[in-house]
């Protein structure tokens, strides 16, 4: 029988965020995303590096450690192409610690869009260009294949799951959601329903978002949170089980949860107590499913995602103005495509990442301040004016171009 194990798999991402982009600039500043003051939180470079000294550096010095101290630990990343370039741009020794943990052969890399999207709801050739683009980044810059697939946002359902079965991948993670799951556990590997090789990974929700949600928060009744508490927590919920699946942002150590919460310390705790259980171990998420056969077959008909008490869609779909800005942006993909166009194609794709919208989300009461907490402008209508007039620029650039190449001849 094999071991009883914890798969950990975190998120890398960082959006281009639009700057106060005015209808003004529209036909005239082709340039949506470098904000000129270093002052607001829309600087993707100041982002990058106060992220980069907060959780990057420090999360992986410690992931580091942890690998050299505990043959038994792993950790699997998803790590976003938008991500990347910022850190080619601005914090080239960031990447470098990610080699080096991927180069311990115990770090995988999970395969995902390359821009972040909702691409697979809208155009499914758009997707699969960003799939393999995003495999081809990972394969040139960390010399590994990826195998296993997250969608944005862990958006996921039925669909989904054959088209990576029938793309080759092994696993597809998703969120294990109580009125799917019904009297299940999602500490086991599960078979999508319609599919014949692929397994399914799905999150723990109630023990990862301990982490990522509730650590800090001293009106939480289970604050302050030990290593030993959730090591207690971890046993009771495995059971006899096989993998408990901690899934959640990377920038949960550090950025949402501060380093003065004590959350690194914890996690350090956390790990070696875990480990001192000989019944216990990590897994990647291939270790998990290579270990563990599926144990019964899970069908989700409908999109599942890992945000807000809903887990659906609209986070990013759920107003008239998100549903407008994708439509807009994906109703110019031939011509965008047709143009041959690098930078415009990249602008394109760069809209199109699932932050913007979720920067428009007008929902209210908890899930509302999360939004807010997230977002860098003052308002959701302000981040929508400002990915409009963008759009419209796009447009403006793709009638200049098709008009020029007209001109020529």
């Amino acid at each position: 029988m094999s071991k009883r194990g914890i798969v950990l798999y975190l998120h890398v991402h960082q959006p281009f965020r639009v700057r106060q982009y005015s209808v003004f600039d529209t036909a005239i500043n082709h340039d949506y995303f470098d904000e000129p003051s270093t002052e607001t939180d829309r600087n993707n470079e100041k982002v990058l590096r106060k992220v980069a000294d907060k959780s990057y550096r420090p999360m992986n010095a410690l992931l580091e450690k942890l690998l050299n101290n505990h043959p038994e630990f792993k950790v699997s990343l998803s790590i976003t192409g938008t991500f990347i370039e910022q850190a080619e741009k601005w914090a080239p020794d960031v990447l470098d610690s990610f080699k080096r943990l991927v180069d311990t052969g115990r770090v995988e890399i999970v395969s995902e869009t390359y821009y972040h999207s909702l691409a697979f709801f809208y155009s499914r050739s758009e997707f699969e260009r960003q799939v393999e683009a995003h495999r081809n980044k990972i394969r040139e810059l960390f010399g590994v294949e990826t195998s296993v697939f997250r969608n944005t946002e862990l958006a996921y359902n039925d669909e989904l799951a054959k088209w990576a079965d029938g793309y080759g991948f092994k696993g597809i993670l998703a969120e294990g959601w109580d009125p799917i799951l019904e009297w299940r556990s999602p500490n086991t590997v599960y078979r999508p329903a319609g599919t014949k090789n692929i397994a399914l990974l799905l999150k723990n929700y109630h023990l990862s978002d301990d982490l990522a949600f509730r650590f800090s928060n001293q009106g939480w009744a289970e604050w302050p949170l030990t290593a030993e508490k959730y090591n207690a927590w971890a046993n009771a919920s495995i059971g006899d089980q096989t993998n408990i699946n901690l899934f959640m942002d990377y920038e949960t150590f550090g950025e949402h949860q501060w380093a003065d919460t004590g959350i690194f310390n914890f996690f350090e705790a956390f790990v070696g107590d875990w480990l001192q259980n000989p019944d216990n171990t990590f897994y990647t998420v291939s270790d998990a499913i290579d270990a563990n056969p599926p144990v019964a077959e899970i069908s989700m008909p409908y999109t599942v995602t890992w945000a807000d008490t809903e887990r659906d869609l609209t986070a990013w779909l759920g107003n008239s103005m998100q549903q407008e800005a994708l439509r807009y942006v994906y109703a110019l993909e031939e011509d965008v495509m047709r143009s041959q166009d690098l930078d415009l194609i990249a602008d394109w794709r760069r809209l199109q990442t699932s932050d913007h919208v979720y920067y428009m989300c007008t929902k209210w009461f908890t899930d509302g301040d999360v939004h807010a907490y997230f977002s860098p402008y003052e308002s959701p209508y302000d981040a929508f004016l400002y990915h409009m007039n963008a759009v419209r620029d796009i447009r403006w650039r793709l009638h200049h171009y098709h008009g020029m190449r007209s001109l020529n001849g």
